[in-house]
C-alpha cells in the first residue's frame, strides 16, 4: 500500500466529518463519497470537502480498487450491510458508532471478517478525538493513579431536535440510547480498566422529557464488572440550551492511589477544553490537555498498511459491540 486511499458511504451523522479529517490528517487521500438522497449534514461536508467528488452510487466507490478504506455514517441500521458488502468487496471498514443494531448484525460481520481477513473498526470518537483521552491515558500507564478499578463516565447530548431527521426518533433505526452513544462508555471502561470481558450488571433506558416521541430514549444507565474493575455509565439528551457546547461530558477514572477526572468539552467556569484533574499522593492539579495528540487515526492507517492491531483490537471493537447491545436488550426487557 502507498497512499492510502478512502471513500465515504452515507453521510447522515455528523461524525463523519471529524472521520474523513482526522484520516486525511493522518496522510490518507479522500477519494469519494455517496450518500443516500440529500441529508441535512450535506451542506457542511461539501463545504468542508468541496474537492472531493460524490459518486453516482456507492458500487462505483466498493468496486475501484485503488479505495483501501471505506468510512460509514450511513444510518445506524444500515451499517451492518454497507460493512459487510464492503469487506466483501476487500475493503477495510471504519464506521462511525454504533457499528451495528442487533446481535445478529454483529454476528454477521464477525463472520465476515474471519472470512475476508479485512479489518472492522469503530471511531469512538469520544476517546479517540479527544487531547484530554491521551493525556489521561499517558499518566495511567506511568502509574500515576495506580491500577484502575473503576471508571465513571457521562456522556449528556444536545436533543437539536429541529435538526434531527426522522430516524433519529426511530428506535429500530438507532438501536437504543445504550448502543448507540453509551458505546463510547463502555470503550473507555475496557480501555482504561485493561478488560478483555465484563458482565453487564445492570442496565436502563427510558422516556421521560419527550413523551411524544415514543421511539426516543433520552436516558441510560450501564454498571459493569470485569475481573480488572467495575464502570458506572449515564447517558441522556437533556443538555440546556445555555451551555456553549452540546454536552458536558466527563470521565472518572478511580485508581488505587489517585483518580483522574476529565472534563472533556467544557469546564464551566473556565475557558477552553480538555482538562483533566489528577490527584494522587503528591500532586493535585488541573492540567491543560488540549495541545495533546490524537495518535488513534495514524496508528489505524499503519494497522491497514501491516495488518496489525495496534490502534485497537478487533476483539476490543467485537466486545464493546457486544456489552452495547447485551445492556440494550437488558434495559428494555427490565419491569417497567
Amino acid at each position: 500500500m502507498t497512499t492510502l486511499r478512502f471513500a465515504a458511504i452515507g453521510i447522515d451523522h455528523r461524525h463523519i466529518f471529524g472521520m474523513a479529517a482526522n484520516m486525511i490528517e493522518a496522510g490518507a487521500e479522500f477519494a469519494g463519497w455517496w450518500t443516500q438522497g440529500h441529508p441535512n449534514t450535506e451542506e457542511g461536508f461539501v463545504e468542508r470537502f468541496p474537492d472531493v467528488p460524490r459518486a453516482n452510487s456507492a458500487n462505483a466507490l466498493l468496486e475501484d480498487p485503488s479505495i483501501d478504506l471505506i468510512l460509514l455514517s450511513c444510518i445506524p441500521r444500515d451499517r451492518a450491510t454497507w460493512a459487510v458488502q464492503a469487506m466483501e468487496a476487500g475493503k477495510d471498514v471504519l464506521t462511525d458508532k454504533p457499528g451495528c443494531t442487533t446481535l445478529d448484525q454483529l454476528a454477521t460481520i464477525k463472520a465476515t471478517v474471519a472470512t475476508t481477513g479485512r479489518i472492522w473498526s469503530i471511531d469512538f470518537s469520544e476517546r479517540f478525538e479527544v487531547p484530554a483521552v491521551t493525556r489521561a491515558a499517558e499518566l495511567v500507564a506511568e502509574g500515576a493513579i495506580g491500577r484502575v478499578i473503576q471508571t465513571l463516565g457521562i456522556g449528556p447530548h444536545r436533543l437539536n431536535r429541529d435538526t434531527r431527521p426522522d430516524w433519529f426518533f426511530d428506535r429500530a433505526a438507532y438501536g437504543g440510547i445504550l448502543t448507540d452513544i453509551a458505546s463510547h462508555q463502555i470503550d473507555q471502561f475496557l480501555f482504561f480498566t485493561g478488560s478483555t470481558d465484563a458482565e453487564v450488571t445492570f442496565a436502563s433506558a427510558a422516556n421521560y422529557a419527550n413523551p411524544d416521541d415514543h421511539g426516543l430514549q433520552d436516558f441510560g444507565e450501564i454498571a459493569l464488572r470485569s475481573a480488572q474493575g467495575h464502570g458506572y455509565i449515564r447517558v441522556d439528551w437533556y443538555t440546556p440550551d445555555a451551555l456553549p457546547t452540546w454536552g458536558d461530558g466527563r470521565l472518572t477514572i478511580l485508581g488505587t492511589e489517585g483518580y483522574i477526572e476529565l472534563r472533556k468539552y467544557v469546564d464551566v467556569g473556565s475557558d477552553g477544553t480538555d482538562h483533566v484533574i489528577l490527584v494522587n499522593g503528591t500532586r493535585c492539579e488541573k492540567i491543560d490537555a488540549s495541545g495533546s495528540d490524537l495518535p488513534f487515526f495514524a496508528r489505524f492507517s499503519a494497522d491497514l498498511r501491516d495488518r496489525t492491531e495496534i490502534a485497537m483490537t478487533q476483539a476490543h471493537v467485537f466486545k464493546v459491540c457486544e456489552l452495547s447491545l447485551k445492556a440494550q436488550a437488558m434495559a428494555e426487557s427490565a419491569p417497567r
